[in-house]
């Protein structure tokens, strides 16, 4: 029957068609070198001019000042352990950082910066240099990273609460930033931002500066460095040490306003 004759050409045609080629996998090495190549994320001339554009606003729309800046350490490298009040943390600690120091800045940020937060994100990570951190999964290999980073010289910026304040107030601390500074035998420095909350708590799409005609403050607290070895380099007693410190921040200058 002609039926049968065509059904057995197709079964015949289906036997001689080439398959389609699997998708190449990727090895765990090779896997681990692109993210080597990757991070920490370049930061171009235009991101420079991004940031030198947002903090120049950032002044002029807010009262911002910092103190403490002389306990930022004369020569890198260093850990600088943040609370995380707003997107914006990390450049507006970068403003009073050593002259010279910010283009040896890096930071440990979370992967979906860069995927789930649009444009800011993606310029975020570039402008603080990122070196994305599974908070969810294993963060393993970008501490390694972050580590061999340091080790070159580089200071890194860590936000041990992993996400912005939900509330304003700290969160629980995780051992990230004192695991890298006693790992790489570096200070870290501990950094307390008051008022950034107020100004961009992470459900406003957008910052609010202004109170009526006044300007908000921003308070940036740095403390002196903790070294490791006054810790019996321990991560953990080294962290309850720079979460002690934060909430003594916490209790005297949450608000600025009222100080």
């Amino acid at each position: 029957m002609p039926e049968g004759n065509d059904t057995e050409n197709i079964k015949q045609t289906a036997g001689t068609e080439p398959k389609a080629e699997e998708p190449k996998k990727t090895s765990r090495a090779e896997h681990h070198k692109n993210l080597d190549e990757k991070y920490p994320t370049h930061r171009g001339f235009w991101d420079v001019v991004a940031k030198n554009g947002f903090l120049l606003l950032t002044h002029m729309f807010c009262d911002m000042k910092c103190i403490g800046k002389e306990n930022f350490p004369a020569n890198n490298p260093y850990v600088v352990a943040s609370n995380h009040q707003s997107y914006p943390d990390g450049v507006l600690i970068i403003d009073y950082l050593p002259k010279g120091h910010f283009k040896w800045m890096c930071c440990l940020a979370a992967s979906d910066l860069e995927t789930n937060h649009g444009s800011l994100g993606r310029l975020i990570m570039r402008v603080g240099r990122g070196i994305a951190v599974d908070r969810y999964g294993n963060p393993v290999r970008g501490l390694i990273k972050a580590k061999k980073e340091i080790e070159k010289g580089n200071i890194c910026f860590v936000f041990p609460e992993g996400t912005r304040t939900h509330t304003g107030k700290l969160a629980e601390m995780k051992d990230g930033a004192a695991y890298l500074a006693i790992k790489a035998d570096v200070p870290m420095v501990p950094v307390y931002i008051a008022g950034a909350y107020q100004i961009w708590p992470r459900t406003s799409k957008q910052p609010h500066p202004l109170n009526g005609l006044k300007r908000k403050k921003i308070r940036i607290y740095v403390g002196e460095p903790l070294h490791g070895k006054d810790f019996d380099n321990d991560p953990h007693k080294m962290t309850e040490a720079l979460s002690q410190w934060m909430h003594e921040q916490e209790e005297l200058h949450w608000d600025p306003e009222l100080g």
